[in-house]
């Protein structure tokens, strides 16, 4: 008989031998426990079938949840029979643009391809798509520069990268990652996790209803757990409360480590926060980890940005890791600008946990926690502010929507032009004064020639001149690393940022949606008219979340534009001094007549 089992640990099927990929958190149905050797068949939730070892996997002993009682759940089912799925308007997005979904959908939402699929075993079936579908939400990867790029990142689309946690910092209990998906189900509630089984619980209150529809908030009964979060009425309009504090951290010092009598190795790196100065030590796999938590508790309601990629091959060259802790200080460093986050119980427990079983025990509790996805707007209180109307509302989110559509168009297209000027500062510019210089002292050369003796001091002068404009190839082709690496990286981070809203701005438009059809409901007896005003004024908060949310984007994007446009133009100017004093050197040379 066929069981289902909880996948503990990543899998990395070798090619031929019929085994099975599987990552950890994901859920697969064993088809034959008889094999022997310490092996398993499974199948997992793209339909295929093969091999994994048993040590990997936890059989599900627990019986699925049912609902108990005997009253009669309201049927509210007529939401999903007019608001599309997220999982729907996947389908019929244009490409990987995040925004092509607005097109054609209020709701939003989009699947994201997080690693490739490997090939199907011998004994397995291929898949249709070639890809991990995660159910959550689809951010998409953060841009990791061109082929030209001085530290180009390769996408591990294997899964072989040995980044898995340590046995002895691992609960092997707790799940995470990404659990088997619901066709036809998204959003951040879709994902692994001990939260699953109280949202199956909740859900059952509402039959019909999507896990990350917007309607589990709108009409939800559920007691709130958790800190509240405050909005208040600042001077630009709805702020987060912020810390009298502002925390921030240093991601330092990797150093490799290995496991398994040196069979597997890893970077470690240190994390300092302000907070406690001491470090805490923290692998790649560590912070993927804190990115999941996050996302899944925080990104309805606001932006949870992509770590950098994985990589296969060259992880321990010193290039690539001076990259990779560049890019996690960065993403550390916005986290901790923000205010809910960064006062978060599980983004405090990455930073400053005291020992091991502090950390276990801050793990599972994080693992478990139920205020996710469209639940955490119960936890949000706007202070002091009016119920807004529902055109209102309306008005605010296409407000938003259409200025972060624009500026991802325009983020885009200043990398494109970066990446142009990249290419030829490192290609053709530096070749065409590399030309010049050879041609002065070509000419030098032949001027040696003449016998006369008067032409010392101009054919010193004009190989000087050659070997001038040579530094100044040298120069313009290193000059890229020294200020327009940071632009670009800026551009990087904003990029991945913005591909976060189409998700957060949907779980918003699809709420507009539910209150728009709540007349019809009271009408047909669905809901009452209480109902109706709760769900209004439950808009209103979520709306409030996102004017706050938007005001603290504004707030860094002017700050994050100003500094690193004022550290370009410094760079900038302190490159063309240079080359205009190599200039000036090259022309005293030459005497006047």
């Amino acid at each position: 008989m066929e069981s289902k089992a909880q996948v503990l640990y990543d899998f990395a099927a070798e090619p031929g031998n019929n085994e099975l990929s599987v990552r950890e958190g994901e859920t697969i149905t064993i088809t034959n426990q008889n094999i022997g050797g310490g092996w398993i068949e499974a199948r997992n939730s793209r339909g295929e079938v093969g091999l994994v070892p048993e040590d990997y996997i936890e059989i599900n002993q627990a019986q699925p949840l049912t609902s108990g009682g005997n009253a009669a759940p309201l049927d509210l089912s007529f939401f999903d029979s007019h608001v599309p799925t997220p999982a729907s308007t996947a389908q019929t997005s244009n490409g990987n643009d995040p925004w092509a979904v607005f097109d054609n959908n209020a709701s939003g939402g989009f699947s994201n391809n997080w690693a490739a699929q490997p090939e199907g075993t011998e004994t397995g079936k291929t898949s249709n798509n070639n890809a991990w579908q995660s159910g959550g939400h689809g951010h998409p990867q953060a841009y990791q520069g061109p082929d030209i790029y001085p530290y180009p990142c390769l996408i591990d689309l294997s899964g072989a990268e040995d980044d898995e946690w340590d046995e002895e910092w691992d609960d092997m209990k707790s799940s995470g990652g990404y659990a088997e998906s619901e066709a036809g189900e998204g959003g951040a509630m879709n994902r692994g996790g001990a939260h699953g089984s109280s949202m199956k619980i909740a859900l059952n209150k509402f039959p019909g209803f999507s896990k990350s529809g917007p309607e589990l908030y709108l009409l939800s009964k559920q007691q709130t757990k958790g800190n509240k979060l405050s909005v208040y009425s600042g001077e630009v309009g709805p702020v987060w409360a912020y810390p009298d504090y502002q925390l921030d951290c240093v991601v330092a010092d990797p150093k490799k480590g290995s496991k398994m009598y040196g069979l597997k190795s890893y970077i470690e790196y240190q994390v300092i926060p302000t907070t406690t100065n001491k470090p805490v030590n923290h692998r790649y796999k560590h912070f993927d980890w804190l990115y999941e938590r996050l996302l899944d508790k925080f990104g309805s309601a606001i932006p949870i940005p992509c770590l950098p990629d994985k990589q296969v091959t060259g992880r321990f060259e010193e290039e690539f890791i001076k990259m990779r802790m560049e890019r996690l200080q960065g993403w550390m460093s916005r986290m901790c600008r923000h205010p809910v986050v960064s006062s978060s119980e599980v983004f405090q427990l990455f930073l400053s946990y005291k020992d091991e079983k502090d950390w276990k025990t801050g793990k599972r509790k994080a693992e478990k926690d139920e205020t996710v996805g469209v639940m955490i707007f119960s936890t949000i209180e706007p202070e002091g502010l009016p119920d807004m109307d529902l055109i209102e509302v309306e008005q605010k989110c296409e407000q938003f929507s259409r200025f972060t559509k624009a500026m991802d168009d325009g983020v885009k297209d200043l990398l494109t032009v970066g990446n142009e000027h990249w290419k030829r500062c490192t290609g053709p510019l530096p070749k065409e004064y590399q030309r010049i210089g050879k041609a002065f002292q070509n000419l030098s050369s032949v001027f040696t020639t003449s016998g006369y003796e008067g032409e010392g001091t101009l054919t010193d002068a004009m190989t000087a001149a050659g070997k001038t404009y040579e530094e100044i190839a040298q120069m313009v082709a290193e000059q890229p690393k020294k200020d327009l690496h940071f632009l670009m990286e800026t551009n990087n981070e904003y990029k991945g940022l913005l591909g976060c809203f189409p998700d957060t701005i949907g779980v918003h438009k699809a709420a507009i949606e539910k209150v728009k059809e709540a007349d019809k409901l009271v009408t047909a007896g669905k809901i009452t008219a209480s109902d109706k005003t709760t769900m209004g004024k439950r808009a209103s908060t979520m709306s409030y979340a996102l004017q706050a949310e938007m005001n603290h984007f504004h707030n860094n994007r002017i700050y994050d534009y100003n500094r690193v446009m004022q550290q370009y133009l410094e760079q900038q100017v302190k490159f063309y001094e240079m080359i205009a004093e190599k200039l000036r050197q090259a022309h005293s040379q030459f005497t006047t007549m």
